[in-house]
Protein backbone atom coordinates (compact mmCIF):
# COMPACT_ATOMS: atom_id res chain seq x y z
CA UNK A 1 0.00 0.00 0.00
CA UNK A 2 1.17 3.54 -0.70
CA UNK A 3 1.85 5.99 2.09
CA UNK A 4 -1.05 8.36 2.75
CA UNK A 5 -0.46 11.81 4.24
CA UNK A 6 -2.99 13.72 6.34
CA UNK A 7 -2.33 17.26 7.58
CA UNK A 8 -3.79 18.38 10.90
CA UNK A 9 -3.65 21.94 12.14
CA UNK A 10 -2.78 21.86 15.84
CA UNK A 11 -2.55 24.55 18.49
CA UNK A 12 0.70 23.21 19.96
CA UNK A 13 2.93 20.97 17.84
CA UNK A 14 4.95 19.63 20.78
CA UNK A 15 1.79 18.73 22.71
CA UNK A 16 0.37 17.02 19.62
CA UNK A 17 3.57 15.04 19.11
CA UNK A 18 3.42 13.75 22.70
CA UNK A 19 -0.25 12.78 22.30
CA UNK A 20 0.15 10.89 19.02
CA UNK A 21 3.33 9.13 20.13
CA UNK A 22 2.26 8.23 23.68
CA UNK A 23 -1.44 7.51 23.14
CA UNK A 24 -1.70 6.26 19.55
CA UNK A 25 1.67 4.69 18.76
CA UNK A 26 3.00 7.10 16.12
CA UNK A 27 6.72 7.66 15.56
CA UNK A 28 8.38 11.02 14.93
CA UNK A 29 9.83 11.15 11.41
CA UNK A 30 10.96 14.77 11.63
CA UNK A 31 10.45 17.90 13.69
CA UNK A 32 12.62 20.45 11.86
CA UNK A 33 10.99 23.61 13.25
CA UNK A 34 8.59 24.52 16.07
CA UNK A 35 5.51 24.93 13.82
CA UNK A 36 5.86 21.58 11.97
CA UNK A 37 6.35 17.87 12.55
CA UNK A 38 5.87 14.70 10.53
CA UNK A 39 4.80 11.52 12.31
CA UNK A 40 4.13 8.03 10.97
CA UNK A 41 2.18 4.93 11.87
CA UNK A 42 2.35 2.20 9.27
CA UNK A 43 1.37 3.66 5.89
CA UNK A 44 -0.11 6.82 7.45
CA UNK A 45 2.02 9.94 7.56
CA UNK A 46 0.59 12.65 9.84
CA UNK A 47 1.73 16.20 9.15
CA UNK A 48 1.23 18.53 12.12
CA UNK A 49 1.23 22.28 11.45
CA UNK A 50 0.70 25.21 13.81
CA UNK A 51 -1.70 27.87 12.46
CA UNK A 52 -0.15 31.07 11.17
CA UNK A 53 3.28 29.57 10.73
CA UNK A 54 5.53 30.96 8.04
CA UNK A 55 5.43 28.66 5.07
CA UNK A 56 3.83 25.25 5.16
CA UNK A 57 0.27 24.15 5.75
CA UNK A 58 -0.52 26.47 8.65
CA UNK A 59 0.00 29.79 6.91
CA UNK A 60 -2.76 32.36 6.45
CA UNK A 61 -4.47 32.07 3.05
CA UNK A 62 -4.59 34.86 0.47
CA UNK A 63 -8.22 35.65 1.40
CA UNK A 64 -7.19 36.02 5.09
CA UNK A 65 -8.77 32.72 6.22
CA UNK A 66 -6.73 31.06 8.93
CA UNK A 67 -6.30 27.32 9.31
CA UNK A 68 -7.63 26.05 12.63
CA UNK A 69 -8.03 22.71 14.38
CA UNK A 70 -11.27 20.81 14.87
CA UNK A 71 -14.10 19.74 12.62
CA UNK A 72 -15.49 16.28 11.88
CA UNK A 73 -13.30 14.95 9.07
CA UNK A 74 -10.93 12.42 10.54
CA UNK A 75 -8.62 9.54 9.82
CA UNK A 76 -9.31 6.06 11.10
CA UNK A 77 -6.93 3.75 12.98
CA UNK A 78 -7.70 0.03 13.06
CA UNK A 79 -7.61 -1.62 16.49
CA UNK A 80 -8.21 -5.20 17.57
CA UNK A 81 -9.98 -4.58 20.90
CA UNK A 82 -12.11 -1.42 20.88
CA UNK A 83 -13.26 -1.88 24.49
CA UNK A 84 -9.68 -2.15 25.78
CA UNK A 85 -8.57 0.90 23.76
CA UNK A 86 -11.57 2.90 24.99
CA UNK A 87 -10.79 2.01 28.62
CA UNK A 88 -7.06 2.77 28.19
CA UNK A 89 -7.67 6.17 26.60
CA UNK A 90 -10.36 7.06 29.13
CA UNK A 91 -7.98 6.20 31.99
CA UNK A 92 -5.26 8.32 30.35
CA UNK A 93 -7.60 11.33 30.37
CA UNK A 94 -7.92 11.55 26.58
CA UNK A 95 -10.94 13.59 25.44
CA UNK A 96 -13.48 11.18 23.98
CA UNK A 97 -16.27 12.44 21.71
CA UNK A 98 -18.18 9.18 22.01
CA UNK A 99 -18.58 5.96 23.86
CA UNK A 100 -18.14 2.80 21.77
CA UNK A 101 -20.49 3.16 18.80
CA UNK A 102 -21.77 -0.19 17.54
CA UNK A 103 -22.01 -0.50 13.78
CA UNK A 104 -22.90 -3.09 11.19
CA UNK A 105 -19.36 -3.74 9.94
CA UNK A 106 -17.51 -2.77 13.08
CA UNK A 107 -17.42 -0.59 16.17
CA UNK A 108 -15.83 2.82 16.59
CA UNK A 109 -14.78 5.39 19.14
CA UNK A 110 -14.20 9.06 18.36
CA UNK A 111 -11.52 10.87 20.34
CA UNK A 112 -9.80 14.24 20.11
CA UNK A 113 -6.16 15.21 20.01
CA UNK A 114 -5.15 18.07 22.34
CA UNK A 115 -6.22 20.65 19.70
CA UNK A 116 -9.69 19.16 19.19
CA UNK A 117 -8.97 17.29 15.94
CA UNK A 118 -10.94 14.04 15.74
CA UNK A 119 -9.46 10.57 15.37
CA UNK A 120 -11.56 7.45 14.88
CA UNK A 121 -10.56 4.08 16.29
CA UNK A 122 -12.28 1.23 14.43
CA UNK A 123 -12.55 -2.48 15.18
CA UNK A 124 -13.92 -4.47 12.27
CA UNK A 125 -16.34 -7.23 13.11
CA UNK A 126 -15.20 -10.75 12.42
CA UNK A 127 -15.98 -11.24 8.70
CA UNK A 128 -16.66 -14.94 9.30
CA UNK A 129 -19.33 -14.13 11.89
CA UNK A 130 -20.89 -11.48 9.63
CA UNK A 131 -21.12 -14.00 6.75
CA UNK A 132 -23.07 -16.38 9.00
CA UNK A 133 -25.40 -13.60 10.13
CA UNK A 134 -24.27 -13.71 13.76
Amino acid sequence: MATVSVRYIVSDVDEAIAFYVEQLGFEVVMHPAPPFAMLARGDLRLLLSAPGGQGGGGQILSDDRRPEPGGWNRFQLAVDDIEAEFARLQAAGVTLRSDVIRGIGGDQVLLEDPSGNPVELFAQHDPDLDARGS
